[in-house]
């Protein structure tokens, strides 16, 4: 990885957690140093900004994996709501803001539904506008129903059907 990529190897993002907190979340760096000033959205397949090596970790959600640092320092969980970056955390209603009120996770009932986001991102004219009016109300929606139903029977299932579409 670090002959495609070099150095660094991690990528901090910050993101909103519980209560509105941000922190940084660990990720594999998948894009060319400095990509995300081109934009917060991936869009695509082929995302010009992200590495070749990139694309297989993005592709079967490796970059994902420290993620679990996240988890043991206690930052996140292995389900919850994705956390998001602030900018579209700012455009919350309060009733969104719900999501806010547990720990993010690593997956979730969006990611499973939204696994090729950035395909349909890809199809859009104004893929930023789509994510905000379509996408991410959509995740949302997705989210509340998790906070009404979690617990270790759904984490169980979404942990499964997670693994189950990263291989499909």
């Amino acid at each position: 990885m670090m002959l495609t990529c070099g150095f660094p190897l991690f990528y901090l993002q910050v993101r909103v957690g519980k209560n509105n907190q941000d922190f940084k979340v660990f990720k594999f760096r998948t894009m060319h140093l400095d990509a995300d000033k081109k934009g917060l959205l991936t869009v695509g397949g082929r995302d010009p900004r992200v590495t070749s090596i990139g694309y297989y970790l993005r592709k079967y959600k490796l970059d994902e994996l420290p993620q679990l640092f996240n988890v043991l320092i206690g930052d996140m969980s292995l389900v919850g709501p994705r956390p998001e970056v602030r900018k579209y955390v700012d455009l919350y209603s309060e009733e969104q803001k719900q999501v806010l009120t547990i720990k993010p996770g690593i997956t979730d009932y969006a990611s499973v539904e939204y696994i090729k986001e950035n395909e349909l991102l890809s199809k859009s004219q104004n893929p930023e506008q789509t994510y905000i009016q379509e996408i991410m109300p959509a995740k949302l929606a997705l989210n509340a129903k998790y906070i009404k139903q979690q617990g270790i029977v759904v984490d169980v299932k979404i942990i499964f059907n997670t693994i189950f579409k990263i291989l499909k």
